[in-house]
């Protein structure tokens, strides 16, 4: 990167750096930094047992009208299996995502000075938003096999497409929910990302508490 185009990635940073006495330097490494932690424990916090299923924020819930039905099953005594079919969602999506790391981790190395403009001015969750713009695609991608390994272990799997088809056919779920593999794929980008999004409150509020020396000298002073 030329020293022009360095320069105007920090643009931004200018009037706190020439206060806080840290360099142009420090202030990319900063913010890359704060890119990369926020990606790393969001993966970490998911991609385990009950990441998904243990976390009331990121649980996969049949979606729609399908959630409604689940509650008559449940009553009809068909509780198990359905309870087995929430597990297998919640656990394809756990799965998945130790997936993104690569990609996550790559998209921060590719950073662009309009990606960094968007992110310096942005709010609280700017960071997410990159992530989501750059990954999301190729994620979907990444996802889609693994979840639809971990789906087809369960019997209702395949019913559920079925139901699901008519319900959408009514307006009763959403097109893109209609499929369980692209549904759950969907929900795992979700939950992907509203954890990011999550750790860069974090990070943003107290850059001390991470540990990290490059986001102490840089955040906390902003």
């Amino acid at each position: 990167m030329s020293r022009g185009a360095a320069l105007a990635l920090l643009g931004l940073w200018a009037a706190q750096a020439r206060a806080l006495s840290f360099s142009d330097a420090d202030a990319s490494a900063g913010l890359k930094a704060a890119l990369e932690r926020g990606a790393e424990v969001a993966v970490g916090l998911l991609g385990k047992t009950d990441g998904f299923l243990g976390n009331p924020k990121v649980r996969i819930p049949l979606p729609g009208a399908l959630e409604s039905g689940a509650k008559l099953l449940k009553k009809l005594g068909q509780g198990e299996r359905v309870e087995g079919l929430v597990t297998a969602m919640n656990r394809a999506a756990e799965s998945a995502v130790p997936e993104s790391v690569t990609l996550l981790k790559q998209a921060v190395r590719d950073m662009s000075v309009a990606d960094a403009k968007k992110i310096l001015s942005g709010g609280d969750t700017s960071v997410t938003a990159f992530f989501a713009d750059k990954t999301r695609t190729p994620l979907n991608g990444r996802f889609l096999p693994i979840v639809s390994r971990e789906t087809e272990k369960v019997d209702l799997a395949a019913k559920y497409n079925a139901v699901a088809a008519k319900a959408s056919g009514f307006g009763l779920v959403k097109k893109e929910d209609a499929n369980i593999e692209q549904y759950v794929t969907g929900k795992a980008l979700d939950g992907l990302y509203f954890m990011i999004g999550e750790e860069e409150k974090k990070i943003r509020k107290d850059p001390v508490a991470t540990g990290s020396a490059i986001l102490k000298k840089v955040f906390g002073g902003l």
